[in-house]
């Protein structure tokens, strides 16, 4: 699913403009990224938890030539579902 078809599915269920929707999904596309940026926790409630955590640097070797080399530190971003999601998704067939 793309965000053209979350603006058109939303569009077809709202009854609103379809730049409006469009609009509407940039802006809370925005206001996540913008929270993720500032590593803050971002909870949707029956959907899940978007989290940025901290990776120290490592030691790691490059799977070509064998050589070591240093990993460095970085953000990375994780998603853990809720509860509600996990079962829907299960009950689901």
């Amino acid at each position: 699913m793309t965000k053209a078809d979350i603006v058109e599915i939303t569009y077809d269920k709202a009854g609103l403009s379809k730049k409006d929707v469009a609009e509407v999904v940039d802006l809370l596309f925005e206001t996540i990224k913008g929270a993720l940026e500032q590593s803050e926790k971002v909870k949707v409630s029956g959907f899940g938890n978007f989290t940025v955590r901290e990776k120290r640097a490592r030691r790691g070797r490059n799977p070509q030539t064998g050589e070591e080399i240093t990993i460095c530190e970085r953000k990375v971003l994780t998603f853990k579902a809720s509860q509600i999601l996990k079962k829907q998704i299960n009950t689901t067939s």
